[in-house]
């Protein structure tokens, strides 16, 4: 967790158990520093291949890892504001504003807090390590109200301004009664007792544990298992090990090996919170115990303090653990529970209610019949157009009847409602069922009664007419709006559905005019006629002149007009006319079936692609627009997490 290599902490007398704490290399790998004192340029370690510390270079270290990581953050705050709320996002802007004025402030000093209970003896510690009574101690609880700070400078500027952040009043500020060079760059802080009586002197200590770089927890031999201890502060920050000394005062005061036993009882507790301890080289908090009344141990957490501050990278180590728990809490608003996205089949079946919703199988199927009733028209006997259009007469004043008894009638454009067209004539609606395979069929009596229908129904559904199709198009928005959202966190899955409820909205309208134009371009029928349409029309009609030939001429020979005897000159031409004519019209229909059913799928191709692309301008592009929008935050928490 923390950025820069730290040398293994020993702890003093009685045979305490040792912490060490490591940090990551420049490379992200973890560096363990040996317990020896840090020269310029002297190698520490084994801190990976080629890896020296140098005056500044661990914190150098540190911030490369961590100004990516803020920047992330920052970033993720930035792109999730509308979308999270504030409160979700208070807790990353506090660490990013606690970042930028950390780093405005002095890099050169290093703040350590001591903290603990009433009676636990930090403001002994406090004045041992400052060398002379700067903190008072008496018999009096809570002896300590308001915070002290000795200050090492060592000649470095900027330790006022740390102060003035940590709100330490001016008559509470020393410094060492000896230089003490090897801690130079450190602000030793001497904090109120947590578990005051006085609940503004524990509100002090909170507001400062989330300033200070490091923390040093003193606690005695009676109250080193306090459960407000343990659960109110060293198991929420479990994560600030690295920035972490447990020390256990009073040493002084147990017998025999009582002081190896009680260490022992202590990281087995700080263990059961989750602090990790810095073992066999591994980072963690530093467990030491001493007597500040006695001096015993005080040298080594001088040493190990000394150490600590030399290689200038508490602050970052302390910002990494505030960036890893506040990405932590955020996780569940950013993680997904699996892969989101749209699938294909959830795009196709999107489609395919749509098609559904226009009708697009039912105006292929009438385009169809379209097609084949005009290759009728062209193919066709001269007397089996007479009858088509008597037929189409008859339709068209009984869908005018229709029409005035049922509201805007048959002919209106709905979605979802059986399509009508317009024969060669221009009226007539177009029946629902394919036309018989004996032939082209002209469909007449069958239009008729579905024009009738298509009128009762229009009268049923409403005014509009859109009642069938509106729940098909609704339940298609919902259905892909929910596989978008599957998995996702649930701010950014309520941000899917609201943009395909928007895009929803004008949808409905928007297929009827797709729908519209497609019945337009269908009532103006095939843009180009079969050359042989017409080669047909011109045997027709030869086959035609051909019947009238016979027909007369048998007339003649009956009525004496001719010889009789030249009857059967007239029969073969009568015989080929009327055989002739339907055997052709048959013919044509069986060669029109194929090119009708094509012309049928092309209509229907074009009406469900443009209705496609309605959905998909309307509903689809919003929704992977949000999708698009979580991924790019998601890989920015990835950063900010460090994962």
């Amino acid at each position: 967790m923390g950025e820069a290599s730290r040398g293994r902490r020993q702890s003093g007398g009685r045979g305490t158990g040792a912490g060490a704490v490591a940090g990551e290399g420049p490379g992200g790998g973890r560096g363990h520093a040996a317990g020896a004192g840090v020269g310029g340029g002297e190698e520490v370690g084994d801190c990976g291949p080629g890896y020296k510390w140098v005056p500044g270079g661990a914190r150098r270290a540190a911030e490369q890892g961590l100004r990516p990581r803020l920047e992330a953050l920052r970033e993720l705050i930035a792109l999730s504001r509308s979308r999270l709320d504030g409160k979700v996002l208070e807790e990353a802007g506090r660490v990013l504003e606690a970042a930028d004025e950390r780093y405005r402030l002095s890099g050169e000093h290093t703040v350590v807090a001591l903290a603990g209970a009433t009676g636990s003896g930090k403001s002994s510690l406090f004045n041992a390590l400052a060398g002379a009574p700067r903190s008072e101690v008496a018999a009096r609880r809570p002896t300590t109200g308001e915070p002290v700070a000795c200050v090492w400078s060592g000649g470095r500027p900027g330790a006022e301004g740390l102060l003035r952040r940590l709100g330490v009043p001016v008559h509470r500020r020393y410094t060492p009664a000896q230089g003490s060079p090897e801690l130079a760059g450190l602000v030793l802080l001497d904090l109120p007792d947590h578990d005051s009586s006085a609940t503004a002197n524990r509100e002090q200590v909170d507001r400062m544990l989330q300033l200070v770089d490091a923390v040093v927890w003193v606690v005695d031999p009676e109250k080193y298992a306090d459960a407000v201890l343990h659960e109110r502060y060293l198991r929420p920050l479990a994560g600030y090990a690295e920035v972490t000394f447990v020390v256990l005062n009073q040493v002084d005061r147990l017998p025999g090996d009582a002081a190896d036993q009680v260490v022992d009882d202590l990281r087995r507790l700080l263990d059961e919170d989750g602090l990790a301890l810095g073992e066999h080289g591994e980072p963690g908090a530093a467990v030491l115990a001493l007597s500040a009344a006695t001096g015993e141990g005080v040298a080594e957490l001088r040493e190990a303090l000394g150490q600590f501050v030399a290689e200038r990278g508490a602050a970052d180590r302390r910002l990494t653990a505030d960036v890893d728990t506040a990405a932590e809490r955020l996780r569940t608003a950013y993680v997904a529970e699996s892969r989101v996205g749209l699938t294909e089949g959830a795009r196709e079946e999107f489609d395919d209610r749509l098609a559904e919703a226009v009708g697009a199988v039912a105006t292929g199927r009438a385009a169809e019949r379209d097609w084949l009733r005009y290759a009728e028209r062209a193919c066709g006997s001269p007397w089996s157009r007479l009858r088509a259009r008597r037929k189409d007469r008859r339709t068209r004043r009984r869908g005018m009847a229709a029409a005035g008894g049922g509201g805007k009638g048959a002919g209106a454009v709905r979605i979802g409602a059986p399509r009508t067209g317009t024969g060669p004539t221009g009226t007539g609606p177009t029946g629902m069922e394919r036309t018989g395979a004996g032939g082209l069929g002209s469909g007449g009596e069958e239009a008729g009664r579905v024009a009738s229908a298509a009128a009762g129904a229009g009268a049923a559904r409403g005014e509009d007419g859109r009642a069938a199709a509106r729940p098909v198009v609704e339940q298609a928005v919902r259905a892909v709006a929910g596989e978008a959202a599957l998995g996702l966190p649930v701010p950014w899955a309520q941000a899917v559905r609201e943009a395909a409820a928007r895009g929803a909205a004008g949808l409905p309208e928007a297929l009827d005019a797709v729908a519209a134009e497609a019945e337009e371009e269908l009532r103006q029928g095939p843009d180009v006629k079969p050359r042989w349409w017409t080669v047909a029309a011109s045997l027709q009609g030869m086959l035609f002149v051909l019947q009238v030939v016979g027909v007369l001429w048998l007339l003649g020979a009956g009525t004496g007009v001719v010889a009789a005897s030249e009857w059967l000159s007239g029969l073969l031409p009568a015989v080929v006319g009327s055989v002739g004519g339907p055997s052709l019209t048959w013919l044509c229909g069986v060669a029109a079936r194929g090119p009708a059913r094509r012309y049928g799928q092309e209509a229907e191709r074009r009406l469900r692609g443009a209705a496609a692309g309605c959905g998909r301008a309307r509903v689809l592009e919003p929704v992977a627009a949000e999708l698009l929008r979580y991924r790019e935050v998601r890989e920015r928490y990835a950063v900010a997490s460090g994962v």
